[in-house]
């Protein structure tokens, strides 16, 4: 199996979840007719879930680390 330095896959899972909590965030804003109709605290929820989820997800292996196959298999 291929190995990866923990920073290298933590700096790629963040960048990810970002970008997932990002695209939560506009899709959940983009339903509200308009902005006052937004429920804000409803769109930090669903943003912040999809980031949890998307690190998790990420135990599985990054595309985005370099060399990176799973979770566990870190190179010292």
């Amino acid at each position: 199996m291929k190995q990866i330095k923990i920073s290298d896959w933590l700096k790629a899972a963040v960048r990810r979840a970002v970008r997932t909590f990002a695209q939560t965030a506009a899709a959940t804003i983009g339903v509200a007719a308009l902005m006052s109709d937004v429920s804000w605290v409803e769109v930090v929820s669903a943003s912040l879930l999809s980031a949890i989820l998307s690190i998790l997800m990420s135990i599985g292996g990054l595309p985005e680390a370099k060399d990176s196959e799973t979770f566990g298999n870190f190179g010292r």
